[in-house]
């Protein structure tokens, strides 16, 4: 027998508003927003995720397919293509990585729609066997540019960085670089640093994004384009997050918790990395609630994410017992 659970509303949390500038365009009827980047090229939001596209005197690429803008992103492509006057057909689909809410919709595209992603895409979508996510046929290694309709778009892998395969997308000629699940323009991120597997990848990408020319960021999720700021804002805002948890970690003292937990010790553990945790997120969550939208709400999360890749991948605060 099943249950139902009941959530009292008015003893959930409050947060901070977000600030006004972390909003993106309103949705239309069909609860898209579509909109010209540069030239043409435009993207796509529902107000949680991102997509876009290039018209091309080839065809159409699309640039990611999140299912939850789902049919939307071929409804976005026939409403910029019948206002313009150009094929609506879509000829190339490009993966940023294998993840299923950035490309879970793309099987709605015919199959013979030629695929590109980094050679691991290919491998990890091959392993997840998700029919709504077929596996690119073409591949590359650590750089690819295509020359599509006479467009061009550079692609470039610079090591794991959220997930092993997340690629870097480069559009020289529209001033636009779309790099997934790194920076949300105007927010934070979410769990554990965008669910992230590689934290020092994940912490380098923006400077690697940054080395590239370009005006408008494609970040893949909320409302709004990004922009060289918000890239340089997130920036900070990691390296905050980095800094504190050093000096959480050179000052807590464990001492405490492993006195009351005796032989529990992933009791004791647990009461020593909160209280890390919380120690290095709390001048990181004042400095920038209202800068970024939910620092209240998610700083701690990615902070013990930073805070044990700083311990486990680098390092810090390991000592040798003597």
């Amino acid at each position: 027998m099943s249950t139902q659970s009941t959530v009292d509303i008015e003893a959930l949390p409050d947060y901070a508003p977000v600030p006004r500038s972390a909003l993106g365009p309103a949705l239309n009827e069909q609860g898209y927003y579509v909109g010209r980047v540069e030239r043409n090229l435009y993207w796509i939001t529902d107000g949680t995720y991102q997509s876009a596209f290039l018209t091309t005197s080839d065809g159409v690429v699309v640039l990611d397919a999140p299912p939850t803008i789902g049919n939307n992103i071929q409804r976005a492509i026939d409403e910029i293509a019948s206002a313009n006057g150009v094929s609506n057909k879509v000829t190339h689909l490009i993966y940023s990585h294998h993840h299923a809410d950035h490309a879970g919709a793309s099987s709605l595209f015919d199959k013979n729609v030629t695929r590109i992603g980094h050679e691991d895409t290919r491998r990890l979508l091959l392993r997840d066997n998700d029919p709504a996510r077929p596996p690119n046929e073409e591949t590359f290694g650590d750089r690819r540019t295509l020359e599509i309709g006479g467009e061009r778009i550079d692609l470039a892998w610079y090591g794991p960085n959220h997930s092993p395969d997340n690629i870097i997308i480069h559009l020289p000629d529209h001033d636009t670089l779309m790099l997934i699940d790194i920076v949300n323009a105007g927010w934070a991120p979410v769990y554990v640093a965008n669910l992230t597997e590689d934290i020092p990848g994940y912490i380098e990408a923006p400077a690697n994004a940054l080395a590239y020319s370009w005006k408008h960021f494609i970040g893949g999720h909320l409302g709004r384009l990004g922009t060289r700021e918000d890239v340089t804002i997130h920036q900070q805002y990691m390296a905050d997050i980095a800094e504190n948890s050093r000096k959480a970690v050179d000052t807590v003292d464990p001492t405490p918790y492993f006195v009351k937990y005796g032989e529990n010790s992933w009791a004791a553990l647990k009461g020593y990395l909160d209280e890390v945790t919380r120690v290095a997120a709390a001048p990181v969550i004042q400095k920038y609630t209202g800068v970024l939208a939910a620092a209240d709400v998610y700083t701690e999360s990615t902070t013990f994410w930073v805070m044990e890749s700083i311990r486990l991948d680098l390092g810090y605060g390991s000592q040798v017992h003597p």
